[in-house]
């Protein structure tokens, strides 16, 4: 009998511990942030640093996702001839379920360019 419970026990502990792991993992949701990102004067590329890609020109309205519950922080680059290019770093919560619902409710960011 002490060892059938052993055995029982061995089982059915790895499997618990499974059936945990994937309820925590399997908990978390995309969601989405977006901004509306403005440039005076219009017209500037907008670079995210992380990867070096352009993500749009201005105005632009751009969208993030992540898992439910988080803030991203973002380095976006302005770069438009004959301007100064500006770096700014905006932090984009994951609040909204639906990219629809993240652009209704997006961040505005102005950046101001000067002049070379």
């Amino acid at each position: 009998m002490r060892i059938l419970f052993h055995q029982i026990r061995r089982a059915i502990i790895p499997t618990g511990i499974c059936v945990a792991l994937l309820a925590l993992t399997g908990c978390s949701r995309t969601m989405y942030g977006a901004a509306n990102i403005t440039s005076e004067p219009e017209g500037a590329a907008i670079v995210n640093l992380r990867d070096n890609s352009q993500i749009g020109t201005t105005p632009a309205r751009v969208v993030w996702k992540g898992e439910e519950g988080t803030a991203e922080q973002v380095t976006l680059q302005l770069r438009k001839n004959g301007f100064i290019d500006k770096i700014s770093t905006i932090w984009i919560n994951h609040r909204h379920r639906s990219e629809a619902e993240a652009k209704a409710n997006a961040v505005d960011i102005t950046v101001e360019l000067e002049q070379q």
